[in-house]
């Protein structure tokens, strides 16, 4: 794992699967996502090298319930008075009361779940309690106000968060960038692996459309400036 400044109130930690983020507030810290089972320690490691003592993580929450995106919520939860939140489409899955639809891959999809699969670890996920069922358009205490932006179409309860004030959205898996790819130029698409397709494009739609500067993706480098050009570029090309 690496840590990278985005701006002086983002930190994104890199993982080989499943990106966290780390958004800073006067009052405390949010973490955005929490990688595979085992990612714990690292986070927290992280959060330590930027100076910061665990007990000033105020929240963590979850883009969906995938275990590459909630894997370690458990270890964080056990930090201290970590609250949860995830949409309340998703907390089965985050509790471990449920199983993840399966996604409804295209044929060219296919071979790269396999690929994917192969090399996820086998450690499954520690059930992790839900403290907030989040849904569309809550609005979260974070930079100001910060807004759930429901994206069913990954997950039942995939959402995007959006801070209007610095105009960051942190996708999830509804888009993405190739992984790849160490490019600047690699543009932003529609996420893979989708349990309904169809609505997973209308998701993608909705985030793409929104006054963006800052866009954080769960696979594939984030876009530090300038994501609004990326984003008219991505609409163009589904349309």
């Amino acid at each position: 794992m690496s840590v990278v400044e985005l701006r002086p109130d983002l930190y994104f930690l890199r993982f080989p699967v499943g990106h966290v983020y780390l958004w800073r507030d006067p009052d405390g810290l949010t973490v955005i996502d929490a990688g595979l089972p085992g990612s714990g320690r690292r986070i927290a490691a992280g959060i330590r090298d930027l100076g910061h003592d665990l007990s000033e993580v105020r929240r963590l929450v979850l883009t969906h319930g995938h275990v590459d995106h909630a894997g370690a919520a458990a270890e964080i939860a056990d930090w201290g008075d970590v609250r949860v939140l995830a949409h309340q489409a998703d907390v089965p899955l985050v509790e471990g009361r449920a199983e993840a639809a399966p996604p409804d891959l295209a044929d060219w999809e296919r071979p790269l779940w396999d690929e994917v699969h192969s090399a996820l670890p086998a450690t499954a996920a520690a059930p992790a309690q839900v403290d907030q069922a989040l849904g569309d358009g809550d609005v979260l205490d974070i930079a100001g106000g910060a807004v759930v932006v429901g994206a069913p179409g990954h997950t039942a309860g995939s959402i995007g968060l959006y801070l209007p004030g610095p105009r960051v959205l942190f996708a999830g898996d509804i888009m993405a960038r190739d992984p790849r790819s160490p490019d600047p130029r690699t543009p932003v698409f529609p996420g893979v692996f989708n349990a309904d397709r169809a609505e997973a494009l209308g998701s993608f739609t909705r985030l793409a459309s929104l006054d963006i500067e800052t866009a954080c993706f769960g696979h594939g480098e984030p876009l530090a400036t300038g994501a609004g050009a990326f984003m008219h570029a991505a609409l163009e090309g589904v349309r």
